[in-house]
């Protein structure tokens, strides 16, 4: 159980899956069948980048119905105004569906339906401080329900933002509203963990994202595109001289040394599922 395996420090691998764009979920399942037994849960996007996909809290339950793996559903703000939010949520604790990752989600403008209407009544703190009010009994308003909820309350956070100081605000910030674990955007030096970590100063746990780089063009795009990604200039002279092989080696030998110093790793495989388990075999 993961709210179990980082109270008792034991390290935890996670994964992110993309849901379906359609109503079977079965290629989900074939993906990630032969991982199911490494991993300690599996994140469900709630449809990533304003794109639309299947439900994340139908996909979570189905994943620990049908695969018995544990799941992180995504909720955002984006769709869902103060009562649907709260629904989402009762719902998916009454499915059994229990870690939750708190998102304030893209804007639809970015995604397949851009006339959609961003709803926002919350961020992630206030859906996380929602989350921690059903804990309680009580709905947003303060307003007693027949029975508490007992989430996982998980959020995100960015060890590679140029002002850490300022995230580290945002993290504390998060925690007083209630969030209990962070999954991070992807790492790939000890350093910048370390330093993230002196700035945060917090008993918390933090799941650090690791995720593949195949080329030197997509090092620079993601340097140059995604804020809060930083590919060092070692992993580039790596992918220039050996391509995506020796990307591979180099983030296999980080996640053996972020082992002893962090909860555990979130792997973004960008549904190159192999590379997952790569990662996963040498720890």
């Amino acid at each position: 159980m993961l709210r179990q395996q980082l109270k008792e420090k034991s390290f935890v691998v996670t994964m992110e899956v993309d849901p379906p764009r359609g109503a079977d979920p079965w290629p989900v399942f074939t993906a990630i069948h032969d991982l199911a037994d490494r991993l300690t849960a599996v994140n469900i996007a709630d449809s990533p980048t304003a794109k639309l996909r299947m439900s994340p809290i139908a996909l979570a339950y189905l994943v620990q119905d049908r695969l018995n793996l544990e799941s992180i559903f995504h909720l955002t703000c984006r769709d869902r105004n103060l009562l649907g939010l709260q629904a989402e949520l009762l719902g998916a604790y009454a499915l059994g569906v229990r870690n939750i990752l708190t998102l304030t989600g893209d804007d639809p403008k970015l995604g397949d339906h851009p006339d959609a209407t961003g709803i926002f009544d919350v961020d992630s703190k206030g859906l996380a401080k929602m989350a921690a009010q059903l804990n309680q009994g009580k709905d947003y308003h303060g307003h007693d329900l027949d029975n508490a909820t007992n989430f996982f309350v998980g959020a995100v956070a960015n060890p590679v933002m140029a002002d850490l100081q300022k995230e580290a605000a945002r993290v504390r910030e998060k925690i007083e509203h209630g969030v209990q674990f962070f999954q991070t955007q992807p790492v790939y030096t000890l350093e910048q963990v370390e330093r993230f970590a002196d700035a945060v100063q917090t008993d918390v746990p933090f799941i650090y994202g690791i995720m593949p780089v195949k080329s030197v063009k997509q090092a620079h795009y993601l340097n140059n595109n995604v804020p809060g990604v930083h590919v060092p200039d070692e992993m580039i002279a790596i992918l220039e001289r050996d391509g995506a092989a020796g990307g591979m080696e180099y983030l296999c030998r980080l996640v053996q040394q972020l082992k002893p110093h962090v909860a555990g790793i979130h792997i973004f495989p960008m549904r190159q599922y192999h590379l997952a388990e790569q990662l996963i075999e040498v720890l």
